[in-house]
């Protein structure tokens, strides 16, 4: 579509966006009211929300307005989905240049629409606002649908930890970005469109998880967020974590070892969660540690030794996203 944002005007925009949505049966009002209405059989909303802003979350020049949709999208999903909810909408709130070619939101609003759409959910509404970056926020809803809540405070001593879906691809495509390369492109676009896998949240719960949490500060990290939480000692053993030969290739190319991203590499959304040890875990979930009481104070250890490299902070050094 032609034309700047400021030429087609906020409620033009609106207009353009809301009418490439799609629905789900849960959606019982969308877009055009004052609010939405979303069906809450369970009575319980889980809600989660989150910021994407260019520069410290994306660039354009490596993502596209379709890429980055999915991305906002995928991460607020899978908080949902880590809870052992049910997906079910997301609102969109958008601040855009009045310079920008509406193209560039209504592909986001594509990325956005098609992300849904994957873990069965809709977008139901939002608002736009004229600013000087462009920043993407979403709030996620989803339904319990009868089971209790999976949050990071119930690990057990004597549970294991699984982990199911991709771990450190994020962080090998950014550096391969960084790089000013687009190859290995399976890597590439993991870092672009995060693919978590929405439908093991909520298998999760029905197993009997104790406590679960998707990556994406990194694997360290948010199993350190449990740890706090549940106040354990979580060990990980690294020969139980899969480096792919591909991720190998990378971190000798450019001088990482590719453990580092599979450890701290945020971004992939894969799910962790602990199980009791005699929970029966279908084949996609991989088991990678165990759940002990903790020596001192709660934390994340690596083959039963501390691991001092820290994941994504947005506040800190190593915090990057695509910026």
């Amino acid at each position: 579509m032609k034309g700047t944002v400021g030429e087609l005007g906020e409620f033009g925009l609106i207009k353009e966006l809301t009418s490439r949505l799609t629905s789900t049966p849960a959606v019982r009002l969308g877009p055009g009211d004052d609010a939405a209405v979303v069906a809450a059989p369970d009575r319980r909303v889980v809600a989660s929300t989150d910021i994407l802003l260019e520069g410290r979350h994306f660039r354009r020049d490596w993502s596209t307005a379709y890429d980055v949709g999915r991305k906002a999208a995928a991460q607020n999903l899978a908080d949902i989905a880590a809870m052992g909810a049910v997906p079910t909408a997301i609102l969109l709130g958008l601040v855009v240049p009045a310079e920008l070619p509406v193209s560039w939101p209504t592909e986001l609003m594509d990325g956005l629409r098609d992300e849904c759409q994957v873990a069965g959910a809709a977008v139901v509404g939002g608002d736009v606002v004229r600013g000087d970056t462009i920043t993407v926020s979403i709030t996620a809803l989803g339904d319990l649908r009868n089971h209790e809540p999976v949050t990071r405070a119930g690990a057990q001593p004597g549970d294991v930890v699984a982990v199911t879906g991709w771990l450190g691809w994020s962080a090998a495509g950014h550096a391969v970005l960084s790089r000013g390369f687009r190859s290995p492109r399976a890597f590439v676009e993991a870092h672009r469109r995060p693919e978590p896998p929405y439908h093991a949240g909520p298998a999760a719960a029905g197993l009997g998880a104790t406590s679960m949490t998707d990556v994406s500060d990194g694997l360290i990290a948010d199993l350190g967020h449990i740890a706090e939480a549940s106040k354990v000692r979580i060990d990980i053993r690294s020969g139980d974590v899969d480096v792919p030969s591909q991720m190998n290739d990378i971190g000798q190319a450019v001088g990482v070892d590719p453990l580092q991203w599979v450890l701290n590499g945020g971004e992939d959304h894969a799910i962790v969660a602990t199980f009791p040890q005699d929970v029966k875990l279908p084949a996609r979930w991989k088991v990678i540690g165990e759940v002990l009481n903790p020596s001192a104070q709660p934390q994340v250890t690596v083959d039963g030794a501390p691991w001092t490299s820290k994941g994504w902070d947005h506040f800190g050094e190593n915090g990057g996203g695509d910026s």
